[in-house]
């Protein structure tokens, strides 16, 4: 049955058509047989598929006019950016080979040579048998030689160094690494290529460590994300802090505000009780008898979690919503002991991110407006003039960083309550436009602080890394496999971002050469802070 909207309409009493009740069941009638139709797209949409599936006749499709198209082509033809480089003039040559002509007739000159660059690889097992020479001393004690120090082990830093770039960096999974080493006459089993990808990586997990302790301190803003990472059949999280000069993962359990301010502890243990922890408290609505207690207590410093929880037991705070309060305010004190005050958290409206100074993503923000399912043309175009006023407004801010000054301040800030206060004839755009301005705060903290980024982009492509890594080679199971995950993730693309080869820097750790400098200290001398 078809639903008539105009008919329907007509037959309400004037004096009833203004009543907000009956404009919201209106809307909400216009906004299901909107999405009717939608749905029976998609179910079109699905039979289409079926039908290609099962190889039956498909619809005819008939292609839109070109015309339009070729009055704004291009009048060489070419594509954009497809001008001509010289490819290999920046290549290193191994060997140059003359090669003259088959048969050169008698009498002819000689004109030079046209080079011709091909470009190659040597893909071959080079295995070295280190003899160590053993002697013997007048008293009786052995001497031998001492292997160089690069090598530990018997497989040698580039072999090493590519299986871990092949890993963490080509997604390629141990069943099919496994099947290209043996194709190339390399002897490793299962077992000693897991332990090069999963085991004995101290080195490189201590200076993923220091990054994000290197970057907290000297940024003036981090951009946080999560996802999902199941880890030995349950589900889990990994959070991902970073900026432009770092990227650092961590996989746990939960994505709570608890485990998040844990994480912004950078390394660090400690719970702290300090005036931070207790405003902390007081604005989530601790009661004033657990409160006191913790503010009368003469210990204010506590070493690890477990020093924590006794501590909360000899006060008598065992209620679950008192314990996460009091957590938190700990926390939050510790965190502000280890990283600038000043740090703004740019994220995608998550509640477990609104901390410190906390700026949304305009990108997201703008989402509420664009999953609106407009239901008639009257509506759609109410919706389309509204997002581009939005985005307007969102140019006009990126002018701003480049150039801020305390009248264009004022003016924004007046121009974003007219934008998002507006009334139309449109209820559900008028909620939507109503939540977005009660975020104003965190979206225009950007007029305070010129130099935060507008959207959390940059979160969302990093973390995109991990997401891959997890759809090719799913869950991790071992806590070890859990750890070189978030390690190997977080030093390549921190690598990335200083622009470092991430195969480079393999090598030169694993071989010990230590001529790259340390990431973190790079970072600190990078970072804007």
């Amino acid at each position: 049955m078809k639903i008539n909207l105009e008919q329907i309409k007509k037959g309400i009493p004037e004096a009833d058509r203004k009543n907000p009740s009956v404009i919201l069941l209106l809307e909400l009638l216009e906004q299901q047989a909107e999405t009717n139709l939608l749905l029976k797209e998609q179910i079109q949409e699905l039979k289409d598929e079926i039908s290609r599936l099962k190889k039956h006749k498909p619809k005819p499709k008939i292609k839109p006019s070109r015309l339009t198209k070729r009055a704004g082509k291009n009048p060489s033809g070419k594509r954009a950016g497809s001008s001509k480089r010289k490819k290999t003039a920046g290549l290193i040559i191994h060997k140059t080979k003359r090669i003259p002509p088959e048969s050169i007739p008698a009498g002819s000159s000689f004109k030079g040579v046209k080079p011709y660059t091909v470009q190659g690889l040597k893909i071959s097992t080079f295995n070295i048998l280190y003899q160590l020479e053993q002697w013997e001393t007048p008293d009786g004690k052995i001497i031998s030689g001492k292997l160089p120090p690069e090598i530990n082990g018997h497989f040698d830093p580039v072999l090493k160094s590519f299986i871990l770039h092949q890993y963490y960096h080509c997604h390629v999974t141990q069943p099919l690494l496994l099947e290209q080493l043996k194709d190339w006459d390399v002897d490793i089993s299962a077992g000693q290529l897991n332990n090069i990808i999963t085991e004995k990586n101290d080195l490189f997990h201590a200076e993923k460590k220091d990054i994000l302790s290197a970057g907290l301190k000297s940024s003036t803003h981090i951009n946080v994300d999560d996802t999902g990472a199941r880890h030995n059949g349950k589900n889990g999280y990994c959070t991902h802090i970073g900026n432009e000069f770092f990227a650092w993962f961590e996989s746990t359990q939960s994505k709570s505000r608890i485990n998040f301010l844990k994480l912004l502890r950078a390394g660090n243990s400690d719970y702290v009780l300090n005036e931070d922890a207790f405003l902390y408290m007081s604005n989530q609505r601790l009661p004033k008898s657990p409160l006191a207690r913790l503010k009368n207590h003469c210990v204010k410093e506590f070493a690890d979690t477990r020093q924590w929880d006794a501590h909360l037991q000899e006060l008598g705070i065992t209620k679950p919503r008192h314990v996460k309060i009091a957590t938190e305010g700990a926390l939050f004190g510790s965190v502000l002991s280890h990283v600038p005050r000043s740090l703004v958290i740019v994220s995608d409206d998550a509640g477990q991110f609104n901390i410190l100074n906390h700026a949304l993503c305009w990108i997201h923000a703008e989402r509420i407006l664009s999953k609106l399912v407009a239901p008639s043309d009257e509506k759609r175009q109410i919706l389309e003039n509204v997002r581009k006023q939005i985005w307007q407004f969102y140019e006009e801010l990126k002018d701003y960083k480049q150039s801020p000054d305390q009248k264009t301040k004022v003016e924004l800030q007046n121009k974003f309550d007219e934008i998002f206060s507006q009334k139309t004839d449109y209820h559900f755009l008028n909620l939507a436009l109503q939540r977005l301005h009660a975020n104003k705060k965190e979206l225009l903290l950007v007029l305070d602080r010129p130099e935060i980024p507008l959207h959390n982009n940059l979160s969302e492509n990093d973390i995109r890394e991990y997401v891959k890594r997890r759809k090719v080679s799913g869950s991790t199971r071992s806590e070890a496999g859990r750890r070189c995950r978030d390690t190997f993730t977080s030093l390549k693309k921190t690598c990335r971002k200083l622009n470092i080869s991430f195969w480079q820097y393999l090598i030169d750790r694993i071989s010990n050469k230590n001529s790259i400098p340390y990431l973190p200290k790079i970072i600190s001398q990078a970072g804007p802070g």
